[in-house]
C-alpha cells in the first residue's frame, strides 16, 4: 500500500456525502477541518474529535482523522491550553481532520441511522426526522416484540460502552409495528410529534431530554435511549473502511466511550 493524495480523498468524501449541500449546525463544519502535508498512508475514524483520538491515531500512525463530531463542536475558541495543545499534537504528527455530522447522518448506505437499524434487524423503508430540507433518520414497518427490540439495544449499546434504556406505558409485551431511528439527539419535540404523526410506536434515538419520556408515555410511543456515542458508532467506521477500499489504505477504529 502507497499513500494517497488527502485531496483526492477529501473530494471523494465531499462528494459521497454531500457535504457542501447538506445544511446543519453552524458549528459542524462539515467537510475538512484541518489538512497535513497532503497525502495519506493510513485513516483513523472517531466518534468524537478529542484530545483521546489525537494521541490515539498518533500511536497508530494515521495520518487522517474522520470524526462525526468535529474540532469546532463547542464554538469558536482561542487556541490556548487544551485547544492548542490538540492542534500542536495534530500539527506535529501531521494529521488530516475531516468531519461529517448531519451528512453522515443521513447518508443511504453509510449514515448512522441506515446501518443502526440494520444492527437491529430492522429493515428502512422511509425517511424521518426531517431537519430544514432534508430528514436525518429512517423508519419502517416490522413485527417484532418490543421487549426483544429492547434486549438487541441493550447489546448493541453495551458493546460500545453504553447502556440503552427504554420507557413505555404499554407494559414489555407490546409489539412494535411501526419504528423510527434518529441518532445522537433524537428525541425532540419535534420527533415526537413526527413519530405520532406516523404512527410511530417505537421511537429509538441516542438521548433526549428527561420530558420526552414522560411525553411518549402519554402519546403512547416507546423510546429506546441507545446513548447518544453508541448510536453513532457506526457511520464513522463505514466511511473510514470504504476510504479504504476505494483508496486501498488501512484504517482503525478509535473507540472512546463517553458512557453517555
Amino acid at each position: 500500500m502507497s499513500a494517497q493524495p488527502l485531496s483526492q480523498i477529501v473530494e471523494y468524501l465531499d462528494e459521497i456525502l454531500l457535504t457542501s449541500t447538506t445544511p446543519d449546525y453552524p458549528t459542524a463544519f462539515n467537510g475538512l477541518q484541518l489538512s497535513n502535508r497532503g497525502s495519506v498512508s493510513k485513516v483513523a475514524a472517531a466518534v468524537d474529535f478529542s484530545a483521546q483520538a489525537i494521541k490515539a491515531a498518533i500511536a497508530e500512525e494515521a495520518n487522517l482523522l474522520i470524526v462525526h463530531h468535529g474540532m469546532f463542536w463547542s464554538g469558536v475558541q482561542p487556541l490556548v491550553g487544551r485547544h492548542y495543545t490538540n492542534l500542536r499534537a495534530l500539527l506535529d504528527a501531521d494529521i488530516a481532520v475531516y468531519s461529517s455530522h448531519l451528512p453522515l447522518d443521513r447518508h443511504p448506505q453509510l449514515g448512522n441511522n441506515v446501518l443502526m437499524a440494520r444492527a437491529l434487524g430492522l429493515e428502512p423503508s422511509e425517511e424521518f426526522a426531517r431537519f430544514k430540507d432534508i430528514f436525518i433518520g429512517v423508519q419502517g414497518v416490522c413485527e417484532i416484540p418490543t421487549s426483544m427490540l429492547i434486549e438487541r439495544a441493550q447489546r448493541f449499546s453495551r458493546a460500545s460502552g453504553g447502556e440503552a434504556i427504554a420507557t413505555s406505558g404499554r407494559g414489555e409485551e407490546h409489539t412494535t409495528r411501526r419504528w423510527a431511528i434518529c441518532t445522537g439527539s433524537g428525541a425532540s419535540a419535534e420527533t415526537l410529534t413526527e413519530a405520532d404523526r406516523h404512527g410511530i410506536d417505537t421511537l429509538i434515538v441516542g438521548e433526549g431530554p428527561h420530558w420526552t419520556a414522560v411525553e411518549a408515555r402519554e402519546r403512547g410511543i416507546t423510546i429506546i435511549y441507545l446513548g447518544h456515542y453508541a448510536s453513532e458508532t457506526l457511520g464513522v467506521q463505514a466511511v473510514a473502511a470504504d476510504v479504504s477500499r476505494h483508496f486501498d489504505l488501512p484504517w482503525i477504529n478509535i473507540a472512546a466511550p463517553t458512557g453517555l
